[in-house]
This record gives structure tokens, sequence and C-alpha cells, in this order.
């Protein structure tokens, strides 16, 4: 069983969008093993988006002289984020499916940026806005590992069967 994390960004939050989200996790089988409601703090969603993001959007800041890794850490905190960790077979892989693209305009219809997220990359760099995509998924097992030990303590996540648990996983 494969675990990651899933943040319901302020913009969801605000848009009363917590419902709809999670059901599209659920709905796939995934089990909500924790959860709960943060407000970020500048030190606390520094802590999730690691130092290693102004690498990896290096480009981004040479183009359009924006730091990424500063405008998520803005955006993490302009309200309150649902956090949520969720368990099931190859669990990354199908999140990252039912988020979409990071890019709204790039998401497929189904997708959760695809049907609910408006804004696209071009449109949001040349007018210097930030992108409010809605969600946070965990990239791979690495990130899901780092970030499910900022957001959880060992304790605050929970061990039990679902109905699909009971009906498909087992032999």
């Amino acid at each position: 069983m494969e675990k990651t994390l899933v943040l319901v960004k302020p913009d969801g939050v605000q848009r009363s969008l917590v419902g709809e989200i999670i059901k599209r996790f659920e709905n796939t089988g995934l089990k909500i093993i924790g959860m709960k409601m943060i407000w970020a703090n500048e030190e606390f969603a520094r802590k999730h988006y690691r130092e290693d993001l102004d690498i990896k959007y290096k480009d981004v800041l040479e183009k359009y002289g924006k730091d990424i890794r500063k405008e998520l850490v803005k955006y993490l905190k302009e309200g309150p984020v649902i956090a949520f960790v969720l368990e099931g077979i190859e669990a990354i892989k199908i999140v990252r499916k039912i988020v979409g693209s990071t890019y709204p305009e790039e998401s497929l219809p189904g997708t959760i940026r695809g049907d609910l997220a408006h804004i696209s990359k071009n449109y949001a760099n040349e007018n210097n806005i930030m992108i409010r995509n809605l969600v946070h998924a965990s990239g791979n097992k690495e990130d899901a590992q780092i970030e499910i030990s900022v957001w959880f303590r060992p304790e605050e996540l929970y061990s039990y069967e679902t109905v699909h648990d009971i009906f498909v996983l087992k032999k």
C-alpha cells in the first residue's frame, strides 16, 4: 500500500470545494487515513515547499522574474488548508491522475483542475499573478514521505478496513 499527501489549498477551501475534491478520491477506493485543517504560517509553508523548488523552477525565475517558491509559500498562507493522507494501491499515480496537470488549461476534463480551476499559466505569467490550482498532490514516493511527515505525526494516521479493502483487495 502506498501513501500520499493531498492538500486542498486556500482557494479550494474558500470556494467550498473540499467535499467535491475529497469525493473524487474516495470514489476510486483510496482510503483517507489522516485529515486536518491548518492555517500555515511562513515557517510551516517553507517546510512544505522545500528549497529544491528554487532549482526546479530556475527557468521561470530567469524568464519571468518569478520566485516560484516564494509565490507558493505566500499562496499556502492565504487561508486554511485541508491536509489529508490517502492510502491505496499506486495511490500517488492515481491521485496525480485525478488532480490533473499543474496548469489548469493543460488538465483534461474530469480532473479536479480541468473541471474546477480557471487560470492558464500564460495569463498568470503575463499578468504577474499566481496560478491558483486548488490542490497539491505529492509527486513521487520520496516527496510523499517527506510531505506526510511535515503535515502529520505518525499517531495521526489510522489503519482500518473499508468495504473496498474487503471486496476488492482481498482474495
